[in-house]
């Protein structure tokens, strides 16, 4: 007759059973460049805009002064800052299949970004816009103050996320349902020709209230990462959107993967990079900075989609990737191409002769919509 082994049976953990094996990590053969590529383009764009802007503030002056003081040229790249006469001129244009003469640099420059979020994902926020950049390093500014920045809890980051998408739907709301001809007159007014005036003069001679919030975004800023762009931003909102579209986005390959986590950690925008096979999120601003994190060969790239699973890795991934300079250049091919092009066809300079600009800016502050 058998008998029952009186010695305890090892059944095997939850936690054992769950365990991954542990993978071999593969170093990158060469270091990640991204960040010091990414920081170079950011500078040289806000050297830009400073250079741009004083150019503007010394047209102004000119105006001001009676023509006593020096003048000099209007720099049209001022637009830029007009982001709802882009908005505005590029309704007029689809309507009516003509650019106004009235700030057709801002709609010029808004069909640059939302062309390089096609491309290169939302690359303008990350790589571009100043006030992305000014953004990033006071968050970068408070954590090494603080040692860390504010972690807004995940229900209320949800909910703060969506007021830039209603200012967006806002403000499309607004244009697209004007007439197409009252966009055109409206523009032509001496409203809308000194808008620009109008936008400098609001930071030259700014009331409390104004002071008030622009501390208050700037405090906020410096505790929250990402505080304007991540939750305010209706610009950001649009390039998020139209980002969709690109065929370019980051993606993990799960077996060149580690699973250390340092991408997630890394990601300015709090997206579970380390879970997910390809980033799809509108709040990817294609920084790369959870690639220059990557210890792994091939495991996190910014590029297209790769060839079939079969492959190795490395031929998954050939000719596929973009590499930062490719991001740059890209971006820089697309600037100067649409500019280029408006340059040579006479949509880019607003032509108002000096008479004129001599009787509305001085009286910028006289004029309302």
């Amino acid at each position: 007759m058998s008998t029952l082994s009186s010695s305890p049976v090892e059944v095997p953990s939850a936690d054992l059973v769950r365990a991954k094996p542990k993978k071999n990590l593969v170093r990158r053969a060469l270091p990640d460049r991204s960040q010091q590529v990414r920081r170079a383009v950011q500078f040289a764009f806000l050297l830009l805009n400073a250079v741009i802007g004083a150019q503007f503030i010394l047209w102004v002056r000119y105006f001001e002064s009676g023509g006593t003081a020096h003048y000099f040229d209007r720099p049209a790249g001022v637009d830029g800052w007009l982001p709802i006469a882009g908005l505005m001129n590029l309704r007029y244009f689809l309507a009516l299949g003509k650019i106004p003469p009235i700030h057709p640099s801002a709609m010029v420059l808004l069909c640059v970004f939302l062309l390089s979020s096609v491309l290169v994902k939302k690359a303008f926020c990350s790589w571009l816009c100043p006030v992305g950049t000014v953004s990033e390093y006071l968050w970068k500014l408070g954590r090494k103050i603080f040692r860390r920045s504010l972690v807004v809890p995940k229900w209320l980051d949800v909910a703060l996320r969506g007021l830039k998408y209603l200012l967006l739907a806002f403000f499309v709301y607004i244009v697209f349902t004007m007439p197409a001809m009252d966009l055109g007159e409206f523009l032509a007014s001496p409203f809308g020709i000194v808008a620009d005036v109008k936008m400098l003069n609001f930071f030259r001679y700014m009331g409390t209230v104004g002071m008030v919030v622009v501390i208050l975004l700037v405090a906020l800023s410096v505790v929250i990462q990402n505080f304007w762009c991540r939750f305010l931003c209706p610009y950001g909102a649009l390039m998020g959107i139209v980002s969709v579209l690109s065929p370019v986005k980051i993606r993990r390959d799960a077996e060149a993967c580690i699973d250390c986590g340092k991408c997630n950690k890394a990601c300015p925008s709090h997206l579970p990079v380390d879970k997910l096979v390809q980033i799809r999120s509108v709040e990817c601003t294609g920084c790369m900075e959870c690639v220059a994190v990557c210890p792994a060969e091939n495991a996190l790239q910014m590029a297209l989609a790769p060839r079939g699973a079969k492959q190795t890795a490395v031929a998954r991934w050939r000719g596929r990737v973009l590499k930062p300079r490719m991001v740059a250049g890209v971006l820089a091919i697309v600037f100067f191409g649409l500019i280029g092009a408006a340059r040579i066809t006479g949509h880019w300079q607003t032509n108002i002769s000096r008479e004129i600009y001599m009787q509305l800016v001085p009286n910028a502050e006289n004029f309302d919509h």
